[in-house]
């Protein structure tokens, strides 16, 4: 009887592990340039939650990385960040290009207010809400604020707003 508990023990543990995904670098990257230039907010709490989406369709012969740092356990609302990826000098570079804060709405686009709305027009917006939408179905992913911290040698960070 004790044989068969410890194998049934070993299957769990084994599945619950295989569950988990470890966080993706791009995320990881992308997560510590919004930390370094200032953007996340993150709370408190000892990890901020995240998501993403990488559209590769929407942007002639650019990649856009859709991060979202999620305010509630329910995904419901919180910041998402438009991240344009490149290559410069052997460097990754994460260009950040847009930023805005999300909740849900009954009169918002397709269930979404921007009460901090980003910049650009209605496609713009429409682009933002179908990623956060994607990435509200999607992985979710917990960063420990001490990673956030870190840099990532090889990543170049660059944003809108120091060119200003």
């Amino acid at each position: 009887m004790r044989f068969w508990y410890l194998v049934l023990l070993a299957i769990c543990v084994n599945t619950a592990a295989a569950g988990q995904e470890m966080t993706p670098p791009l995320l990881i990257h992308a997560a510590r340039c919004l930390e370094a230039k200032g953007f996340l907010y993150v709370s408190k709490s000892e990890a901020a939650t995240f998501g993403y989406f990488l559209d590769s369709a929407s942007y002639p012969q650019q990649n856009a990385l859709y991060v979202v740092e999620f305010a509630n356990s329910s995904r419901s609302k919180g910041w998402v960040f438009t991240v344009f990826l490149s290559n410069s000098d052997h460097r990754e570079v994460f260009d950040i290009q847009n930023n805005a804060r999300f909740a849900p709405s009954k009169n918002g686009i397709h269930g979404i207010d921007f009460p901090d709305p980003p910049l650009g027009g209605g496609w713009t917006q429409e682009h933002i809400v179908l990623a956060i939408k994607k990435i509200q179905k999607g992985a979710i992913f917990s960063i420990p604020d001490k990673d956030l911290r870190e840099t990532s040698p090889g990543i170049q960070c660059e944003s809108y707003a120091e060119s200003k």
